[in-house]
């Protein structure tokens, strides 16, 4: 069986999006005669712990671990002890202290805070490579400081080597929110460059990325997408919602869906005996315009984060599920992790985000659902509304639709590991 070493800063018990990709990866790779070797920090300062993924990892994956130094862990010194960096970013109104760290973040810390684990990693692996027989090295960003690492390693050990891009790295809205330079900027291009100049292959997870990945690069980039795992729906019951509710399940940070807001006002205000959960971490603006709100107070909650497996069920005692795309220039590209459980649950999606991009296909690919503009409340309310009579007419179907299968963490897998017999052959 090959090698492939898996270079990933999040690995369980982080939660959240960020580690869902390569964990099923790894989960499935073996059977397409692939054995991952995950390379992962120690002590990792990752914001959402699951331990219900812990149960994804094999005993047979070698896991290795090295301790990692993090400089933004100073910001819960100057801040408070529970601040997060997130905490940060989502901050409408940031004052002077909050835009100071900031900054230091993104123009000190190139590509990001990580960068500081490339060094060591790098003095470790360029053994560990060679004494263990490696065939492919992975890197996965963000945090894009791990395909510092990838590039390295490829100079000093000659192995082939991938790089997985799950968001943009120089084109990403993300560095708004941290002041940066001119000078700063031209760096992070630079060193996007130099990874996309020398990766023996470039992943990423949406079309319209590839696109903006491959202009940057001048370069082929391959699109293996997000997906859903069929194991993690096998136990679960799939039946009609006896209540209309709309659940958001995942991170919120600094988007606040107006449109959306104003559509349940008015609709509510029209009769509907409507319910809306978010669940997961909510920008404070967002929960604080809610409570001040006395129609709204009474109609939406906020529940924190819950376990993967939790989620899982809850998908079955949702009627519609509520994705809300980010609202930021790289938005058309934007297909969340999320999205793909929602298809595997067979509820229906309201979507708010562009008409245009890679989710608004995929949602009428696999009829699952509808989308709007954010600045389209009419529409919004509209298909609410449709979604509502529907609940009550007890017409609102789950959705067989066969396209869904194709987003199945096994089926992208059996995807990955052609192009890693590509590599290393």
């Amino acid at each position: 069986m090959k090698k492939v070493l898996i270079i990933t800063y999040y690995w369980p018990p982080s939660g959240g999006s960020g580690v869902q990709r390569w964990l099923k990866f790894a989960k499935y790779l073996p059977q397409h005669g692939w054995e991952p070797v995950i390379f992962t920090p120690e002590n990792p300062s990752f914001e959402v712990e699951d331990a219900s993924l812990v149960a994804d990892v094999s005993k047979d994956i070698e896991v290795v671990k090295l301790p990692i130094w993090e400089p933004y862990v100073f910001v819960n010194k100057i801040k408070n002890k529970n601040s997060k960096q997130s905490d940060l970013v989502k901050k409408k109104d940031k004052g002077l202290l909050t835009k100071m760290v900031l900054w230091l973040r993104g123009n000190l810390f190139i590509p990001d805070p990580r960068v500081f684990w490339v060094k060591p990693a790098v003095k470790v692996l360029q053994d560990f490579v060679s004494t263990n027989n490696i065939d492919v090295i992975v890197t996965t960003g963000p945090p894009h400081s791990m395909h510092l690492i990838g590039l390295q390693l490829k100079h000093r050990t000659g192995v082939k080597w991938l790089a997985d891009f799950r968001d943009p790295w120089s084109t990403w809205s993300l560095f708004d929110n941290f002041y940066l330079t001119s000078w700063v900027r031209k760096r992070h291009r630079k060193l996007e460059s130099k990874v996309l100049k020398y990766a023996d292959v470039v992943t990423t997870v949406s079309k319209y990325c590839a696109k903006e990945i491959s202009e940057l690069g001048n370069r082929e980039v391959k699109v293996i997408t997000n997906g859903f795992d069929d194991a993690d729906f096998q136990n679960i019951e799939r039946r009609k919602p006896e209540e209309f509710i709309i659940r958001h399940i995942g991170l919120i940070d600094e988007v606040r869906p107006q449109s959306f807001l104003t559509a349940v006002k008015q609709l509510t205000s029209e009769g509907l005996k409507l319910q809306v959960e978010f669940i997961g971490s909510i920008n404070q603006a967002l929960k604080h315009e809610v409570q001040e709100d006395p129609l709204l107070k009474n109609v939406i909650s906020f529940v924190s984060y819950i376990p993967h497996e939790q989620v899982l069920k809850l998908y079955q005692q949702t009627a519609v599920l509520l994705l809300i795309t980010l609202n930021s220039q790289n938005d058309q590209g934007t297909l969340p992790g999320k999205f793909f459980e929602y298809l595997a649950s067979g509820r229906p999606i309201l979507a708010i985000g562009p008409t245009d991009g890679d989710l608004s296909e995929a949602l009428r690919n696999c009829n699952a659902g509808n989308i709007a503009e954010f600045d389209d409340v009419e529409a919004i309310k509209s298909y609410i509304r449709n979604y509502y009579v529907l609940h009550q007419q007890n017409a609102l179907e789950i959705n067989t639709s066969e396209e869904i299968a194709c987003y199945s963490r096994s089926k992208l897998t059996e995807g990955l590991a052609k192009i890693l017999n590509n590599m290393g052959a």
